[in-house]
């Protein structure tokens, strides 16, 4: 069944490589606001290769596609703006729902192909080796990344905001980020983290969400979630609240 799964999910991610080469750099779509021309070739090529197999997908670009007992809940290119731009972080991110459990999830930075992959159970790889957090515990060591600008520093040793969320909580799964969390109002869609939270647990790293909700969804809602290498710097962000 592993295979079974993850075999689309490859397919897709090659295919959206391909569909991106030569509209990067074109702007925005004109079709939704923030929409790139990239993000609607992306979305054309993961539709054609997942509804085919047989998947319900949540698309950010489109919304709700097919049906079927397995969901499939994907940004095509996440960090569209930087993809656009030619800034070399951005992924294809894909999670794979049945009946309300996270069973699946493939993380691919586009710009360098490096593949992120996890099946509940069966741990967290790298272009097919194990990975896990660094496990750091104190802020005050910690390689931290946002979604949003925090307004405080809680004594972080660095901080990043790197513009693609499903792989910078890759990041935190194979540890060479400590933590990733939004910060002030920003929120993100199921289709930005949970590929990437799935590949994190599995990994060993420690999630939640800063409001206490369920991340496990594939309806067009928003989240806070936070990712930690270890449980004391995920106790450390969420006691310090809204960043």
């Amino acid at each position: 069944m592993d295979e079974k799964l993850l075999r689309p999910l490859r397919e897709t991610v090659d295919a959206i490589a391909t569909a991106i080469v030569g509209v990067r750099g074109r702007g925005f779509s004109g079709i939704r606001e923030t929409q790139y021309h990239l993000d609607v070739a992306a979305d054309n090529a993961a539709l054609a290769i997942l509804v085919p197999a047989g998947f319900q997908v949540v698309s950010e670009e489109s919304g709700v596609t097919g049906s079927g007992d397995y969901t499939v809940v994907i940004d095509p290119i996440d960090g569209s703006t930087n993809c656009d731009r030619g800034v070399p972080f951005f992924a294809t991110s894909l999670a794979v729902v049945h009946r309300g459990e996270l069973i699946a999830g493939v993380v691919s930075n586009q710009a360098t192909g490096t593949l992120y992959e996890a099946v509940r159970g069966g741990g967290a790889s790298r272009d097919g080796v194990a990975i896990h957090p660094s496990g750091e515990k104190d802020v005050a060591n910690a390689l931290v990344s946002f979604s949003g600008w925090p307004s405080r520093n809680l004594g972080w040793a660095q901080m990043r905001a790197l513009g693609a969320a499903a792989l910078e909580i890759c990041l935190v799964a194979d540890g060479s980020l400590d933590a990733f969390a939004v910060a002030q109002h920003s929120t993100l869609n199921p289709w930005d983290y949970l590929a990437g939270m799935l590949i994190g647990r599995e990994a060993g790293a420690f999630i939640a969400d800063y409001r206490g909700e369920e991340l496990v969804t594939a309806d067009r809602i928003v989240r806070r979630p936070v990712i930690a290498g270890s449980e004391e710097l995920l106790t450390t962000f969420l006691e310090a609240d809204t960043l």
